[in-house]
């Protein structure tokens, strides 16, 4: 039975809609429920209108979906480039939040281009070639900026108490938001945390279904409605959204350009951060496809590059592959990228006709969304996780932490690769293998042979990857790294992937050659290190 469902692959395309109708319909309209109200906080909280939050996600859903090279994630605007796109808003406009937003859209557009360029150019193994502890150690600084910044809204404290602070020195004014807070918001806003972070410990399956943020809703705005917010409470404790017709201008300035320094750390930082977690969501979810299918990566991005770009000039937020939403529409019976279709289409839906509902929101409801979302990119399960891997990547962890919170993305990612590095080169590695190591494979009958020398570590990984993909499937494949120095976590991880796609597509695969290797710690993809000395 399970070889026969395993056979099985769902139609694409229009044989696709006709055939899958009802199940991603059906997910869309869940996954709509749980990315409405996540739109409009991540679009407030990057001092973007809120209604370009749903603006992306209606690109990223209708428009998007007939490009993707993925069958089943959600594309939308990330929780992840908040604070991207805040500091880019922030440094564009000095104060001026109306020219921030428009000079930040330039930058927006470019970087939309570059991503479309990286796919033309074949680059959708990018994400292999930074080391995983460091992109984790990224979006878990990224997750406590998000909490820094959310505590203030949450509390509906006046936005001139957190004005131009940095995420340390609000974590440090935490008393001063307790001590100013708004006691009805902040009681909205705080039942609201306790249901988001609650609810995945439900054990009633049927209830369980129902997306937490429609239930913070649920209960958010009849209270909102019984208090008389609009009466009662300052302006900024509503989303204000205005009409979606009105909205659609061309908004993109490229005045930014003469701030060329700025400009370029901007695009950089969209076009790379974005990208890496467009990709890294895209290879999560297609190991919970039942059905196995294996993304185009190269076209998904620039699916996502074209999707960045029209969304940039009409105002809205960058958008990627987005994990959370993803996952739900997997979980949720999707079959094809329909679904992503279906959700754009019912937000669109949404805004035409209920936009009055919207704007009954109060911001302390989607700070405790966006909460939510940063506790878990920064949860303490993530920090255990990667010490049980091995002590040598907590430290790449920790510091790209450190660097990011005290300086920004692109300077904490480079941190953390430097130290990994570094910590290759004390563990033995060659410098001359730093980035190519020598890879020779030869096949006989059914069966392939690669053998790895020197060193398999995430920065000359890209290349021993090209000589796996060549391999056709359907054989019988042993990677041998006996000749190894050192074969790190990255690598041990991306094989295992590898591994995991070769045999879900006929073939077999063994990875041999580890027997005088010491691994770092006791987790099963540690780093590991040659003990006899070559």
């Amino acid at each position: 039975m399970k070889s026969t469902i395993n056979k099985y692959v769902p139609a694409d395309g229009l044989a696709g809609l006709k055939e899958n109708f009802k199940t991603d319909a059906i997910s869309g309209f869940i996954v709509f429920l749980l990315a409405l109200p996540l739109s409009l906080g991540i679009a407030k909280a990057s001092d973007f209108p809120p209604i370009m939050g749903l603006i992306t996600a209606i690109i990223g859903g209708i428009i998007v979906s007939f490009f993707m090279g993925s069958r089943l994630t959600i594309k939308g605007p990330a929780a992840g480039l908040i604070v991207i796109v805040a500091g880019a808003v922030a440094e564009f406009g000095q104060g001026d939040n109306q020219l921030g937003w428009k000079l930040a859209l330039g930058a927006m557009v470019v970087a939309g281009i570059i991503q479309i360029l990286f796919g033309i150019l074949k680059l959708g193994k990018l994400a292999d070639f930074f080391p995983l502890s460091a992109i984790h150690g990224m979006l878990a600084a990224i997750g406590i900026i998000i909490i820094a910044k959310q505590i203030p809204v949450l509390l509906n404290d006046n936005p001139a108490l957190a004005k131009g602070l940095g995420p340390i020195e609000l974590l440090m004014n935490i008393p001063k938001f307790i001590l100013n807070l708004d006691a009805k918001a902040s009681i909205i806003g705080v039942v609201s945390l306790a249901i988001m972070m609650g609810w995945p410990y439900l054990k009633n399956k049927t209830i369980k279904m129902i997306p937490a943020p429609l239930v913070v809703l649920l209960f958010a705005i009849p209270c909102e409605l019984f208090m008389d917010f609009a009466h009662t409470e300052p302006p900024y404790a509503l989303v204000k959204i205005g009409s979606l017709v009105d909205s659609l201008n061309i908004n993109a300035s490229f005045d930014g350009i003469s701030q060329t320094g700025l400009f370029v750390k901007y695009v950089i930082m969209f076009a790379l951060v974005g990208t890496l977690e467009s990709l890294l969501t895209v290879k999560a979810i297609d190991l919970l496809d039942p059905f196995k299918r294996k993304s185009n990566m190269n076209k998904d991005l620039i699916a996502v590059g074209i999707g960045n770009t029209i969304a940039a000039f009409l105002g809205g937020l960058p958008m990627i592959s987005e994990v959370a939403r993803s996952s739900s529409n997997v979980n949720n019976g999707a079959k094809t990228r329909w679904a992503n279709f279906f959700h754009g289409f019912f937000i669109l839906l949404f805004v035409l006709l209920a936009t009055p509902i919207l704007e009954m929101i109060p911001n302390a409801a989607l700070a405790a969304m966006l909460i939510t979302v940063g506790i878990k990119l920064a949860h303490p399960k993530e920090f255990i996780h990667t010490f049980k891997i091995g002590k040598e990547q907590l430290a790449i962890f920790l510091v790209t932490i450190f660097f990011t919170l005290f300086e920004d993305l692109l300077i904490g990612i480079a941190a953390g690769m430097v130290l990994k590095i570094i910590i290759h080169l004390v563990n033995g590695t060659p410098v001359s293998s730093l980035f190519k190591a020598p890879t020779l494979v030869s096949f006989e009958g059914n069966n392939y042979l690669v053998e790895i020398n020197k060193a398999a570590i995430f920065t000359n990984f890209l290349g021993v990857k090209s000589k796996l993909e060549a391999i056709p499937y359907g054989f019988n494949v042993t990677i041998d790294l006996k000749k190894t120095k050192l074969v790190d976590h990255s690598v041990m991880e991306n094989l295992e992937h590898f591994k995991h796609d070769y045999e879900a597509n006929g073939g077999s695969v063994i990875i041999k050659g580890l027997e005088n290797h010491q691994p770092l710690s006791n987790h099963p993809l540690s780093s590991r290190k040659n003990k006899i000395t070559a």
